[in-house]
């Protein structure tokens, strides 16, 4: 990116390393982090190591007053994010996480329609990003797929969620106690609600998220190729002449498939972190929308283990 002066690569993998070393022969390629952290000429730095590493990484780069990316999960426990913030915030740091789909142009307009009331009042959302595979040995499906979906939950509502509950299973790694596949209930505030469905072991490659307003309702599927977002004017409404007691009145219109300029997320989503790092304003996938991921990450990591108990999940930093 010509907006970038990239100066290093670090790993500790000496594979890795020779790799990056023929791909960007201009560019340092080292094994020690400090090497990074103790230049001067570097301001920002980009996380993208394993998710137990990330808060060690992130932690040790703010302290050394470089503005962070960090991969999703943001880290693995709230107090962990809650620290990162707080070290980003009296540092005055940027601290950004890699909440895509939150750089993704359909999911932009998405939130363009339910900010400007165009689906009505917001019910619930639900969605489904299932496969056959990738199995990870590091981390169970929940954390691994469901970080995509909260993060777009959380910002179509606009807010956190106050509890969440989960169920899942373990068929593939039982002896691991590794699950699979997990179905996790968020409820926010106003009585709304998220239901996320996530899997290794399926038979479909989904990732679709419905979002049902009391005027309208709309679908991002993001495995349609030219049509990944549709808004179908549906709703139920009172009837004219009877009291709602006695029924209700299904009103079906048109589906609209919205004509979206697409570009590429990932390149989006580092544009945006080099305009923090510029601007200095934080961005829309900033520390505290990590803290609430992670947060609810691990009510429902909780709820897992409890066999699906309802988790009231902490406010605020």
């Amino acid at each position: 990116m010509p907006e970038a002066d990239l100066r290093y690569v670090c790993d500790r993998d000496e594979g890795i390393r020779r790799a990056m070393s023929a791909l960007y022969p201009n560019v340092a390629v080292v094994a020690d982090p400090q090497t990074v952290l103790d230049d001067a000429a570097v301001s920002a730095i980009v996380v993208a190591t394993h998710a137990p590493s990330h808060f060690e990484v992130a932690e040790c780069a703010l302290r050394a007053r470089k503005d962070v990316f960090v991969e999703k999960p943001l880290c693995l426990s709230g107090d962990e994010a809650a620290t990162l913030c707080e070290l980003a915030e009296r540092g005055g740091r940027i601290l950004m996480v890699g909440h895509l789909l939150l750089y993704h142009p359909a999911v932009e307009r998405l939130k363009g329609l339910v900010d400007d009331g165009e689906l009505g009042d917001v019910l619930y959302v639900y969605a489904q990003r299932v496969n056959l595979g990738v199995v990870r040995r590091d981390e169970n499906a929940w954390w691994s797929l469901a970080p995509h979906d909260i993060s777009v939950a959380n910002y179509l509502f606009g807010a956190s969620p106050e509890a969440v509950s989960a169920t899942g299973s373990s068929y593939l790694q039982s002896e691991r106690g590794i699950e699979d596949v997990v179905f996790a209930t968020l409820h926010y505030p106003g009585r709304r609600m998220a239901h996320i469905h996530v899997s290794w072991l399926d038979p479909h490659k989904t990732r679709k998220l419905t979002v049902v307003g009391n005027r309208k309702m709309a679908v991002f599927d993001d495995t349609s190729p030219d049509q990944k977002l549709a808004v179908f004017d549906k709703g139920v409404e009172p009837p004219a002449t009877l009291s709602y007691e006695e029924g209700v009145r299904i009103r079906t219109g048109d589906i609209l498939i919205p004509a979206l300029k697409m570009a590429e997320p990932l390149r989006r989503e580092c544009l945006a972190f080099l305009d923090a790092v510029r601007t200095r304003k934080a961005p829309i996938a900033d520390g505290k929308s990590g803290l609430d991921v992670v947060r609810a990450l691990e009510g429902g990591s909780a709820s897992l283990a409890q066999g699906g108990a309802r988790i009231e999940l902490a406010r605020g930093q």
